[in-house]
C-alpha cells in the first residue's frame, strides 16, 4: 500500500485557516471606567434587553469585583461589537458592565440598564471600610477609582455579520444562555426584527401555536415567525444547518423584504389555522413542535398563495 506523504493536505488546512482569520477584526483598548460609564450614558455602548435579563450577580459578588478594581487585580477584558455608526454593542461581560453602572454610574446609565437601585458595598474583607456607596467616598478615591483602566477588545465592523453570530455564540458566558433567536436579536435589528417581534404577539399565532411558558420569554415565538418566512420563501434552498439557514436568511431580510404583503399573509394564514385548529398545531399534545408547525402552517401559506394567483387569472 502507497503511503501518503505526510504534508498531503497542510497547505488546505493552512488555507482554510487563514481565510477564517481574515473574517475576523479586532481592536483592542484600555479604558478608564468613567469613561466606559459616560459611553453608557450616551448610548454609545449598547446592551441590548436580552442581555439586561442576565444580570445575576448577588451584591457580594458585585461587591467582590468592585474591590479587585480598587486594588488592581486583572479582571477579564469586556467583549464589544463595532457598528457602523461607530457605536459598540455588549457581546460579553454583561455583569460586569452592570455591576460597574450600579455602583458609580449616573442616574440616566443606570435607567439605560434597567438598574433602579445604587450599590452599596457589602462584605468586603480587604477592604472592610469600603462598605459603603460610591458617593460616599472621599472625592479622591472616587477618582482612583474612576481612573481605573479596563480591557475592552472590539470586533470591528468590517466582520460579517453571520461571523458576528458565531462570535455572540461562542463568547455569549453569561450566567443565563441566549437563545440562538436572542442572539439574533441583538445582531439583526431593525424593522425586520421588529417585525418577528410583532407578529409574535398576533393573538391567532399565540393561540394556534402552544408553547411551554419557560419558551414564552427567550425569543422562541419569534423564531417560529422567521422559520415560517425562511421554510415560505426558500424551502428549496435548504441544505442541512437549520441555524445557518435562519441566519442568512434573517441577514438577506433585514435588507430587503416586502413588510405589507409577507404580514398580511402571516395574519390571514394564523386567522385560517386559528378557526379550523381551534385547539392549536399540537396533534393532542400540549405544545406545538416545530416541525409540525412548520409543515402545517408554511403548507397553509402556500395554499393561499396558489389560491390567491388561481383567483387572479
Amino acid at each position: 500500500m502507497k503511503l501518503k506523504p505526510k504534508s498531503e493536505g497542510i497547505p488546505d488546512l493552512q488555507t482554510q485557516l487563514n481565510e477564517q482569520r481574515r473574517k475576523v477584526d479586532f481592536d483592542s483598548y484600555d479604558i478608564t471606567v468613567q469613561q466606559l460609564l459616560i459611553m453608557v450614558e450616551s448610548g454609545a455602548i449598547n446592551v441590548a434587553p436580552v442581555y439586561q435579563r442576565q444580570y445575576r450577580w448577588d451584591s457580594i459578588r458585585q461587591s467582590r469585583f468592585i474591590e479587585s478594581i480598587f486594588l488592581g487585580i486583572p479582571i477579564p477584558s469586556l467583549f464589544m461589537a463595532a457598528n457602523a455608526d461607530g457605536t459598540w454593542e455588549l457581546v460579553d461581560g454583561v455583569q460586569r458592565l452592570s455591576t460597574l453602572v450600579h455602583f458609580a454610574g449616573s442616574d440616566m446609565a443606570r435607567e439605560k440598564l434597567g438598574i433602579k437601585t445604587r450599590l452599596e458595598l457589602d462584605g468586603l474583607e480587604k477592604l472592610s471600610t469600603f462598605n459603603r456607596s460610591f458617593d460616599s467616598l472621599p472625592k479622591s478615591v472616587q477618582l482612583h477609582f474612576s481612573l481605573r483602566p479596563i480591557k475592552v477588545t472590539t470586533l470591528s465592523d468590517k466582520s460579517d455579520l453571520i461571523v458576528r453570530f458565531d462570535l455572540f455564540e461562542r463568547l455569549n458566558t453569561g450566567g443565563v444562555a441566549l437563545t440562538d433567536q436572542e442572539i439574533r436579536a441583538c445582531i439583526y435589528r431593525g424593522p425586520f426584527n421588529d417585525l418577528l417581534e410583532r407578529l409574535a404577539a398576533d393573538k391567532n399565532f399565540r393561540k394556534t401555536v402552544r408553547l411551554p411558558e419557560a419558551k414564552e420569554k427567550d425569543g422562541t415565538r419569534e423564531e417560529y415567525v422567521l422559520r415560517f418566512f425562511a421554510y415560505l420563501h426558500r424551502y428549496k434552498k435548504f441544505e442541512h444547518s437549520v441555524v445557518e439557514f435562519l441566519n442568512f436568511y434573517m441577514r438577506d431580510a433585514s435588507l430587503s423584504f416586502d413588510y405589507a404583503a409577507n404580514e398580511q399573509l402571516f395574519r390571514k394564514t394564523f386567522d385560517l389555522l386559528h378557526r379550523a385548529l381551534p385547539e392549536g398545531i399540537t396533534r393532542g399534545r400540549r405544545i406545538t413542535p416545530v416541525n409540525l408547525f412548520e409543515a402545517v402552517a408554511v403548507g397553509a401559506a402556500l395554499a393561499l398563495q396558489k389560491k390567491r394567483v388561481l383567483h387572479a387569472a
